[in-house]
């Protein structure tokens, strides 16, 4: 048996973990078939192993607090998604009277939500201090903590859609302010995520799933947030946005252009991911959909936010980049329409045979897809295409439909024990593990702090 750091040592999977299941199922069935006919002396090797499985039914009555303790960095996709929602009705070119006030009504559940979450991971981590640390090592709640920057940066930007012009002009600084910060932020929680991913966890080509790009998608809403300040900022302060805007945009959207040619190499060698894991493929099309709405936004804003005299002739190069933006742009959007369908045909068989459970990462079903949603927007502006816009519209109906779906499955999976339960979410025990470890009578997992001894054959 191997541990993690050690040769031959193997990052365990979510499909691992299903296999190991199937395995402890058909042991248990063997158990009970030939219990009868085992000696006594061969029946109590197995013993631990019968206790272990026993384990589970005395979780029927577990409390809220240690419920709690599987509130997992996922739950941040939920806010990224509400957020997502107000940021696309802000966008949406066709106004009508009330649609600001929809918005904004999902903006401010979005900020509810997004305390909500963020007391609710402190009281885990509060309470179960070694939490905080297995979430930063574990191979699949890791790659979702960058969740935590990007809710809080949908924050900034629906404040700066629906609070500028509206509370005071101290906002105007304030944003200012948190902008640089939630840049700040973005780099060092992409770049920090993937260096512990990178320092302790061991994959191979056939684990990879988009999720992979997650701690990357920090840095993918710096460009639209930049695009938003940018439009209601003075001269000086717009151009040094739609720069910083602009060059972190490009850092998010290059290094998730590296991790696609992982993906479809994946895709092409392995398959389709498990059906459990196929809501992240959409994933996918959130970096080049959040760069083409950046691309145009800034390219757009460029025209008041550059001096008379940028570069010899600043109304020219403001010009020209709005042409090179907006063509430029229409590669991108097309690559996000092509993972949009990639991903919504690799979840057909999930519906038909009805294999698809509820886990937090459902959200991805809505928030990548604002971004192609306010992309289809901005192409439409841009080449003045009505039709494009109309579409854009139509998607904006989809997806709020989709949100209200997803929310709804949410609340019923929290009534049905299918999350904040042990086993359930993103920080159970993967691959070829033991689930527990049995002193006294209690489970300790990754949950826990514990990383488990790893099975290499079966029981």
């Amino acid at each position: 048996m191997t541990s993690p750091r050690q040769e031959g040592y193997r990052t365990p999977t979510i499909e691992d973990y299903d296999e190991h299941e199937k395995r402890r199922n058909q042991l248990e069935n063997d158990l009970s078939q030939s219990q009868l006919q085992m000696p006594g002396g061969v029946l109590s090797l197995f013993s631990e192993t019968r206790d272990h499985l026993n384990l589970t039914k005395s979780l029927e009555k577990m409390v809220w607090k240690e419920r709690l303790r599987h509130f997992t960095w996922t739950f941040f996709t939920m806010t990224m998604a509400t957020g997502g929602i107000a940021n696309v009705i802000h966008a949406v070119p066709f106004r009508f009277s009330g649609i600001d006030t929809i918005g904004t009504i999902f903006f401010l559940f979005n900020l509810l939500l997004f305390l909500i979450n963020v007391v609710l991971i402190s009281f885990r981590f509060h309470v179960f201090p070694a939490t905080f640390g297995a979430s930063l090592s574990h191979p699949t709640e890791s790659l979702f903590v960058p969740a935590a920057v990007v809710s809080f940066g949908t924050v900034l930007i629906n404040i700066s859609q629906y609070g500028l012009n509206n509370v005071g002009p101290w906002l105007n600084t304030a944003v200012l302010v948190l902008f640089w910060i939630d840049v700040a932020l973005a780099i060092i929680s992409s770049t920090g995520i993937y260096l512990v991913i990178w320092s302790t966890q061991t994959f191979t080509i056939h684990q990879m799933t988009p999720i992979w790009i997650f701690p990357a998608y920090p840095m993918l809403i710096i460009g639209p947030h930049a695009a938003i300040l940018s439009a209601t900022l003075d001269q000086p302060r717009a151009l040094e946005i739609i720069i910083g805007g602009f060059t972190v945009q490009g850092v998010g959207f290059l290094v998730s252009l590296t991790i696609y040619a992982a993906f479809i190499y994946r895709l092409m060698t392995q398959k389709l991911p498990m059906e459990s894991t196929r809501p992240g493929m959409f994933v996918s099309v959130g970096p080049s959909a959040f760069t083409a709405g950046a691309l145009i936004n800034l390219a757009i804003n460029t025209e008041k936010a550059l001096p008379a005299d940028f570069m010899g002739n600043g109304p020219l190069v403001s010009m020209i980049l709005r042409v090179v933006a907006s063509w430029a742009a229409l590669w991108l959007w097309g690559l996000a329409i092509w993972f949009f369908i990639v991903s919504v045909g690799a979840h057909w068989t999930c519906v038909r045979d009805g294999d698809l459970n509820f886990a937090m990462t459902w959200y991805s079903f809505i928030f990548p897809n604002t971004a192609l949603v306010t992309a289809t927007f901005a192409v439409g502006i841009a080449f003045e295409s009505n039709t494009i816009q109309i579409i854009g519209c139509v998607m904006t109906c989809i997806l709020i439909a989709a949100w209200f779906f997803v929310f709804g499955m949410m609340i019923r999976a929290i009534i049905h024990k299918q999350i904040l339960w042990p086993q359930k979410g993103e920080d159970k025990d993967e691959g070829g593990f033991r689930a527990a470890d049995l002193k006294g009578n209690k489970v300790r997992s990754y949950s826990e702090g514990f990383i488990p001894t790893p099975i290499t054959s079966p029981v």
